[in-house]
Formats: structure tokens, sequence, C-alpha cells
């Protein structure tokens, strides 16, 4: 005769098998629920505007400069009405890097520890910054939010501070970009001026370059409007912190991307590396910028830089741009990762649906 015992266990082991292969069978149905097994995210935290005569940080976290370039740097931040204060390691060079990263979290913890200092701003990209993530300290972020600006391979740190602080920070131009009046003008409207909606239309002088240029035509590969919260920016940057603890979250997220001297088989391995780890598909909009000097050599075997973001592109379900005005280009949006956007592919704009500083 069976023991009773043993066979309540096994009627237990038979429940448990059934439930698990019920909670298999719903996760596997297309619209099962999976946004509710997702970790709940923190609050968004949003750092205070930038007044005029506020004081802001300037640093070099990524690459090196020379004294001219950080002169630059000095002139265009200052030409918005604030004052720019210089980190102790600024001029500081390592190979191609500004210093070691000792030197690199010096000034960037030393910056957000300033009371005084009211926000901070990347110099220059280059490259380097990567090395640094493991070593910040995003408590000390988190417990002091400032405004925080810079592109290109200052990629790394706008998605690892996002990723571990929830604070807004700025995809906008690096102190020795051209400020152009389409770039200054966004940047002060959006880090000074914030609205409860603000609308970012395409720079007219980037439709003019595309006359003559191709990389600056805007192209809708799929129609739609969608709405979701801001993430991406370089996409060598986006696509090396795939798989590790600081990568961009995609779901339900406008992914912008941009690049600069990446011939198309480098940009097609990216796309393809993000689709295999991310999931382009989960997006809410993919948002492609300018990709500047992205074209194959006239004498090498190769797609064109739109053949090889078509294929891509045209695989998707969600809404789908290129050209838009992000990039290592002059006339450039500020995009805050973490707010909440509008992409219109019909209209060609940008809509932010909520202010990105208090």
């Amino acid at each position: 005769m069976e023991n009773s015992s043993d066979s309540s266990t096994q009627l237990s082991r038979r429940h448990l098998a059934k439930s698990a292969a019920l909670v298999l069978a719903a996760s596997l149905l297309p619209g099962s629920g999976e946004a509710k097994a997702l970790p709940k995210k923190s609050k968004l935290i949003k750092p205070p505007r930038l007044k005029e005569g506020d004081v802001v940080g300037l640093i070099t976290p990524c690459g090196f400069l020379e004294q001219d370039g950080i002169d630059k740097a000095i002139r265009n931040i200052e030409d918005l009405g604030v004052r720019v204060r210089l980190g102790k390691y600024v001029l500081a060079r390592r190979g191609r890097y500004a210093g070691t990263v000792e030197q690199r979290l010096e000034d960037l913890h030393g910056m957000f520890a300033d009371p005084t200092v009211n926000a901070v701003w990347a110099a220059t990209g280059g490259s380097g910054g990567i090395s640094l993530l493991p070593h910040i300290d995003y408590a000390l972020i988190r417990k002091h939010p400032k405004i925080f600006v810079g592109y290109s391979d200052v990629t790394c740190l706008h998605l690892a501070i996002h990723r571990k602080t929830r604070l807004v920070t700025f995809h906008g131009p690096v102190g020795i970009s051209t400020f152009s009046d389409y770039s200054k003008g966004h940047l002060k409207a959006i880090l000074m001026h914030p609205e409860k909606k603000y609308l970012m239309s395409m720079a007219d002088e980037n439709r003019v370059k595309a006359e003559t240029a191709p990389q600056y035509q805007i192209r809708t590969v799929r129609h739609g409007a969608a709405v979701g919260r801001l993430t991406g920016g370089n996409l060598s940057l986006v696509a090396a912190l795939s798989g590790t603890p600081y990568a961009a979250e995609l779901r339900q997220h406008i992914l912008f991307l941009e690049d600069i001297k990446e011939e198309p088989y480098r940009i097609d391995r990216m796309l393809t590396q993000l689709d295999l780890s991310l999931g382009l598909n989960t997006t809410a909009a993919m948002m492609l910028g300018v990709f500047e000097k992205c074209e194959a050599p006239e004498s090498e075997l190769s797609l064109t830089l739109n053949e090889t973001v078509d294929d891509h592109l045209n695989r998707l379900t969600v809404p789908a741009v290129t050209g838009y005005s992000v990039g290592h280009i002059a006339n450039q949006m500020t995009l805050p990762l973490g707010v909440t956007a509008r992409l219109d592919t019909q209209a060609q704009t940008l809509t932010l649906l909520e202010s990105a500083v208090l």
C-alpha cells in the first residue's frame, strides 16, 4: 500500500510541475503580461534647472584636450549666461585619454559633490569613458542630482548614470561643439526654461545640407507615432554596453542613435548586436540621427549606409526614421534621457511630454 506521505509529496510535485508549465506557457504567449513581470522602476530624478549666473563644472571624462579646446569650451558655455569652473585634471593626458581613470573620476565626483556647482559638462568626447563605469560613486550622484551634458563617448556615462540612479541626463553638445543658434536654443529651452510640453522640429540648416549630403536626408522607413522614454546616444557605445549592467533599457523606449566614421558593415554589426541582445522591436520607436562619414570608400564593395540601415528598420513593426537632428553635427537637439517624448513621423517632430528639470 502506498504511504500517505509519499502520495501527498508526489501530488505536490505534480501540482508544482503543472503550475510551472502553465506559467511557462503563459510567458510564451504574445501580450501575456510580460510588463507585469518586469521589476518596478524607481522614480525618475530630475535635476534643478540651470539659471543665469550659475556655475558649470567643466570636465574631460573621456578623451584629452589641449588648452585651445578648453578655451573654446569655456567661451561656448559662458555664452549661455553661466560661469565655468574647471576640473583639476581637464588638461591631464595619458595616451589618448584625459589622464588616468582615478584623475577623471576625481573631477567627475568632485563636481557632483561641490554644492557651489550647479551643472556638470563634458568638454569633449573621444574615448575611454567606459573605463570609469565600475568605479563611479552612483550613490553620490543620486544624492546630489545635477544637470550632466555631453554626447559621443559620453554616451556610456549617460546610460550608466541613468541605469544606476534614474537621474535625467542630457545628450547634447560637448563644450567644444559648434554652438549654433539651433543647438543653443534647444539647450537654453530645455535646461533653463522648461515647459510641460516642448516641441522640436528638425533643423532647417540640416535640410539644406541634405541637398548635397544624403546622410542629412530625413527619411521615414516605417510610418507612425509613438510615445516612450528617451534613451540611446552613440551607436558604438550603446552596442558596447549591451550585456552589461549599464546597458540601455529599450523596452517601450524611443531609441535614438548616431555615429561617425563607421563603415556600413560595422553599422550592420552593431545594430545586429543590439537586436540580438536587447531586441530592437521591443522599442517604442527608432530615431536615427545623422551618421556622419559612415559611407564605405568607393573602392570597396559595400552596401550603402541607407541600404544597411533599412535592412534593419524594415524588419520592425514600430515607427522608424533616419536623418533626425542628432549626431556629430553643428545643429543638434538636446535629448534628456529618461524623459517621456512623442515621435511623430508625419510631422517630423519630437515632443517632450514633460519637463526635464525642476
